[in-house]
């Protein structure tokens, strides 16, 4: 399946399918190459020195194949290669094969050389623990070193399935991933964005047929196409939809109007603050947004983003909870998640009700719903989202680099668009009015979501593109980024 990821647990499964091993060893190690040699040539045209790493198991041979094959095709190659106890009867062959072609080896990386590329092939889907002792040390001096890195199957250290380093300790910071057979979803979630670096997939020939259940899928405009629709000529705002942000407390009105603003220019047809802090009663960029005292505010027949600048008072809790007993799509975020989370009733009354809504949380707020520290969060984003989509009822997009987003029925998704620029404060409220005015144009939650959060890390990207971040990029910047995004698409 297109996008599709796949735990370590199903690949093993995989292989075991397809024994011997050596074909598909020799199938990595080729495929690994062609993508070696393209490496090369973008870096340095002469073919300057590759060095290989090569560690004592299976992901080691694969290091080895490409090794012998990018001898074969005139290139010098120098390989570190640390030995185990017993190596597989393919990785002896493989080692064979390169002292034959005439492979140099080391038993210590040479200084003072300009490499061409560096393959990490010391561990690979295989690591249960921390890398530590010599190949900690190649690790941390293979971090930044002024040329490609290109590992085979995962970064070592990195966990495929989590996207965490391995034990807390060190991994290898790839530029590319040639993962093997399937896609991980560890590569494109938590630390795994910033260790794999660019991902390519070498089926090796496997049979699709083979494959097991996807573990999730990577988000792509794709995963949402079918909702993407060109607006009639023969249109008016009545068919685009109400949105009204509920939320603005006291010192913190700035949340509610950056979600109004990208409710408002990613197409809702009405925008409307519902205000606590009745002071707030004028956007002056954007005067379209209508304010509204949120005391006696109809939460009826509008789509209700609740949360942004809400903050934990008395009449907050209220109007949360009767955001939840309406039966217009919803989006719960920041405030409204901590609301959410101190209260066990309002929590089993959105597990019941319908439509199902979508909640916002980054990691923080995630674990105060789950009742565990971010910590946990952090070391499974894929089984946090699942849990918490399953105990609320509800799509939840669990923010951070590689976003979650998990459905109730157990579907998981994780999205490919954006950069660190979107670490600064308002983003999130961004997001959630964008995915609030998606889901008042007719969108169900689950397209809604994956299709607000790609469309939110685009115009991130589309930003830095134009020089703008990622540092210092403003949440602000973004709803009319959006806008330019959400056109092209449709």
């Amino acid at each position: 399946m297109e996008n599709a990821l796949y735990s370590v647990a199903g690949i093993r499964a995989v292989e075991q399918a397809v024994l011997p091993a050596a074909p598909l060893m020799r199938r990595a190690g080729a495929a690994a190459a062609r993508w070696a040699l393209e490496l090369i040539q973008e870096a340095r045209p002469k073919l300057a020195p590759v060095l290989v790493l090569a560690g004592p198991g299976n992901n080691g041979g694969d290091a080895l194949e490409v090794a012998a094959n990018l001898r074969d095709a005139g290139v010098e190659v120098t390989v570190l290669h640390i030995p185990g106890h017993a190596p597989s009867t393919e990785t002896a062959a493989a080692l064979e094969r390169c002292r034959m072609d005439g492979v140099h080896f080391v038993t210590a990386v040479p200084e003072g050389v300009a490499w061409a590329l560096v393959v990490d092939g010391l561990f690979g889907i295989g690591l249960t623990r921390a890398l530590d002792g010599r190949c900690a040390q190649l690790a941390a001096q293979f971090d930044h070193p002024g040329c490609p890195v290109l590992a085979l199957d995962v970064p070592s250290g990195l966990d495929a399935d989590t996207g965490t380093v391995v034990g807390g300790g060190a991994a290898v910071r790839a530029t590319h991933t040639i993962t093997f057979i399937g896609d991980k979803p560890g590569l494109h979630t938590g630390d795994g964005r910033d260790y794999a670096g660019v991902v390519r997939v070498a089926a090796l020939d496997i049979d699709p047929a083979l494959l097991p259940p996807a573990e999730a899928t990577l988000v792509t405009p794709a995963a949402f196409r079918s909702a993407l629709r060109p607006r009639r000529e023969n249109s008016h705002k009545g068919q685009f939809g109400d949105v009204a942000i509920i939320g603005g407390a006291e010192g913190m009105g700035g949340a509610a109007i950056l979600a109004a603003r990208a409710a408002l220019l990613s197409g809702a047809g009405r925008v409307f603050v519902a205000a606590l802090d009745a002071r707030l009663s004028l956007d002056a960029m954007h005067p379209e947004v209508m304010f509204r005292a949120a005391a006696g505010f109809a939460l009826t027949q509008r789509t209700l983003v609740a949360g942004p600048g809400m903050g934990d008072s008395a009449g907050a809790r209220d109007l949360l909870a009767r955001a939840i007993a309406t039966d217009t799509p919803l989006v719960l975020d920041a405030d409204a998640l901590n609301l959410l989370a101190a209260e066990p009733g309002l929590q089993e009354a959105l597990r019941t009700r319908a439509p199902i809504a979508v909640l916002t949380p980054h990691p923080l707020e995630a674990a105060r719903l789950l009742g565990v520290t971010a910590r946990v969060v952090g070391a499974d984003r894929l089984a946090a989202a699942r849990e918490l989509a399953a105990r609320c009822g509800a799509v939840v997009v669990l923010k951070g680099s590689g976003t979650v987003i998990a459905h109730p029925g157990g579907q998981v998704a994780i999205n490919t668009s954006g950069n660190p620029g979107l670490a600064t404060g308002g983003a999130g409220d961004v997001l959630a009015g964008l995915t609030g005015t998606l889901l008042a144009q007719g969108w169900d939650a689950w397209e809604a979501a994956q299709g607000a959060v790609w469309m939110h890390g685009a115009a991130a990207d589309r930003l830095v593109a134009q020089g703008i971040g990622p540092i210092g990029l403003t949440a602000g910047e973004l709803p009319a980024a959006i806008r330019a995004v959400f056109n092209a698409l449709v």
